[in-house]
């Protein structure tokens, strides 16, 4: 799986160790974005306090930082960039002042029409200072035209399109909002008397926070100091289109998202794989992490030996120096190295969770076969990627995606691995329960759930760094 984690917000409302809430909610929300972390508090006395920083959440907050960071109720943030490269600028969350008062913001998500907001907003007289489209939210709030900060909130949502999980901090108020198709996860959480939202349920179970209910699409929360909770729907309701790609791969398999256990479909995923494309072999192995679930739901109902053939190493750092002299498949073989002694002269099936690229599965192909693995079935535990993502997944462009590009066969000769197996649109639905849940599939279908703006190279940058967008798809 080469694609690249989006982003993770997390707010507090009503706990004088917010910071210290929001810094674990956001370690728990590491792997939905690494390159950059930040927090903003808010003070009894309405002042705001912020630190951020390029770097994992242990790197970024030693306790003398977090020790400044006072107040009851705060925002966080964990970012993943793509082609907009790294800039402090967009390092969130974004703190300013609006003739409402001061107001932080948290962003998850792709807005579509981002490039067009932000081309009417500068000639109008909006100076940027980032490359975000969340700070188009910031211009939205502050030129908005109602004197309270919630009707400022409904103006601005009104005017975008796409995905977004918004946190946001007033002086009186902690905001979560979501679009009205529900894309990007966000679940509510309660603490003692205070109040938690966060991408994923497992942050509040680090912190020891009970789950109350996903944010509903299209849905304002509206959180004050003293624990009052009021639900807004300004949106038109529309059917929902949740992110496939959330219980295959983003999601922590802990973590309970759209109403499902992901640990559990990940399994059943695994299961319907092996259904559908099921091959003699001797055992199965996962390409860890995201595939292991998927890995023993299949050697379950095939009733294989599901054996750890492919071992990660958790601690590599943010750099590393590359040797010299060249070695084959360095990157990847700093990630992941065969067991040998499980693999060789037998029959393997691989499971994974997607394909995109390719790139890293040709590696890992030859990674097994070099170990000894007499035959290798690699089996994707979703349907072939052929369609980009506008909604805050970061996929290629489709020229760049192989199942765009090349049939199966194809595919197959190029990984190198003696039999490829998807899983199929129709199993993943079954799986999903689309009969219950509405999940945007669009990159495996190409159905987007709204109309879609084409990339364009001199727009913008979106809030995950990738080209801004304006009709034309």
């Amino acid at each position: 799986m080469s694609l690249k984690e989006e982003c993770g917000v997390v707010g507090v409302i009503g706990d004088p160790e917010a910071a210290n809430l929001i810094y674990l909610s956001l370690y728990a929300l590491q792997h939905r974005g690494q390159e950059a972390s930040g927090i903003v508090t808010r003070a009894e006395n309405s002042q705001f306090h912020s630190h951020k920083g390029f770097g994992l959440v242990g790197d970024t907050f030693p306790r003398e930082k977090l020790d400044k960071l006072v107040g009851s109720a705060g925002i966080g943030h964990n970012r993943y960039s793509t082609h907009g490269g790294k800039m402090v600028q967009n390092i969130q969350p974004f703190y300013f002042n609006t003739p409402v008062g001061s107001l932080a913001i948290a962003h998850n998500g792709n807005l579509t029409n981002a490039g067009s907001i932000r081309k009417q907003l500068e000639m109008e007289g909006s100076i940027f200072q980032s490359t975000s489209d969340t700070e188009i939210f910031m211009h939205l709030l502050a030129k908005a035209s109602s004197p309270a900060v919630l009707g400022r909130l409904i103006e601005a949502i009104r005017s975008v399109k796409g995905a977004f999980s918004i946190t946001l901090l007033s002086d009186k108020h902690l905001y979560a909002a979501r679009d009205r198709f529900g894309f990007r996860p966000l679940v509510l959480g309660r603490r003692g008397a205070g109040y938690v939202v966060a991408s994923e349920t497992c942050a509040l179970d680090l912190i020891d926070a009970e789950y109350v209910r996903d944010v509903e699409p299209g849905e304002i929360l509206e959180i004050s100091h003293d624990g009052e909770v009021r639900s807004h729907f300004p949106l038109r309701k529309t059917k929902g289109a949740f992110c496939a790609f959330e219980p295959i791969y983003f999601a922590r398999p802990d973590s309970r998202l759209f109403g499902e256990d992901i640990y559990y479909m990940r399994k059943k995923l695994g299961r319907q794989l092996a259904k559908e494309t099921h091959v003699s072999a001797d055992l199965v192995i996962a390409v860890p992490d995201s595939g292991v679930p998927m890995a023993l739901g299949f050697g379950e109902e095939v009733e294989l030996p599901v054996e750890l053939g492919l071992i990660r190493n958790h601690y590599i750092g943010r750099t590393f120096i590359e040797p010299s002299q060249s070695i084959r498949d360095f990157g990847v073989k700093l990630k992941l190295n065969p067991v040998a002694s499980a693999l060789k002269g037998k029959r393997v099936v691989v499971v994974d969770d997607s394909l995109v690229r390719g790139t890293t599965s040709v590696k890992i192909m030859r990674m097994i076969r070099q170990a000894g693995a007499k035959e290798i079935h690699l089996r994707l535990g979703s349907p072939p990627i052929i369609h980009s993502c506008y909604f805050g997944v970061d996929t290629p462009d489709r020229k760049n995606l192989l199942a765009a590009q090349k049939n199966c066969e194809e595919i197959r000769s190029y990984i190198g691995c003696d039999t490829l197996g998807f899983l199929s649109l129709d199993g993943l639905k079954k799986v999903l329960g689309e009969e219950h849940t509405s999940y945007c599939v669009a990159c495996f279908d190409g159905k987007y759930p709204e109309k879609i703006c084409r990339q364009v190279k001199d727009q913008p940058t979106d809030s995950l760094g990738g080209p801004g967008l304006k009709a034309g798809f």
